[in-house]
């Protein structure tokens, strides 16, 4: 019988495919490393900016918090947070900017689905904000 052991990936090689991403144009890009790392998926919490990473197998690893703690906004406002989306996903706006937006406009967490190529977007009560496709990378 044959051991088949499975490497996981680490929170160092998330963090270097993350140093690329400059806006959120940089997003596919970033979603393709870290499929190349055997991630799976990953929920990331405006809060303090941590991220749960998944991998096949049950494979589970958690960064720690990137920020001060955010307060998030008790209610949503989905229309605000499409304008700071789309902001940047044009490369307007930095991922530290972009927290605090989605904070102010009530966002939770974003989940991300590999395997589907979507990243869906909650707010504190659980409620679906966005579901988006994530694009091929240019």
């Amino acid at each position: 019988m044959e051991l088949k052991l499975s490497i996981m990936f680490t929170i160092d090689q998330i963090n270097e495919a993350h140093a690329k991403v400059k806006s959120g144009a940089d997003f596919p890009n970033y979603i393709q490393d870290l499929i190349k790392l055997g991630v799976t998926g990953f929920e990331t919490f405006v809060t303090d900016g941590h991220t749960v990473y998944f991998g096949s197998d049950g494979a589970k690893i958690q960064s720690a918090a990137i920020y001060t703690t955010l307060k998030l906004a008790d209610e949503s406002d989905k229309n605000q947070f499409l304008e700071d989306l789309k902001d940047h996903q044009q490369g307007k706006t930095n991922y530290q900017t972009f927290c605090l937006d989605c904070a102010w406009s009530g966002v939770e967490k974003w989940v991300v689905d590999m395997a589907r190529m979507t990243c869906i977007y909650y707010d504190k009560a659980g409620h679906e904000m966005l579901a988006e496709a994530i694009p091929t990378p240019k």
